[in-house]
């Protein structure tokens, strides 16, 4: 496990708490999608820098 991979699954994992986060607050629906499209893009990213498919 490589620390950028590490960075991408902390960052994507702080952007899920903030989903939560503003979902209990009733935050407007866009800000809401947008922070789960980065949130699953960063843990994405660093799952498959794990696996070896970028290098």
């Amino acid at each position: 496990m490589t620390g950028l991979s590490t960075i991408l699954i902390v960052v994507g994992l702080f952007l899920a708490g903030g989903v939560y986060s503003f979902s209990k607050q009733k935050m407007p629906k866009g800000l809401i999608v947008l922070l789960t499209i980065g949130s699953v893009m960063c843990l994405v990213a660093g799952v498959l820098r794990i696996q070896g498919v970028w290098a």
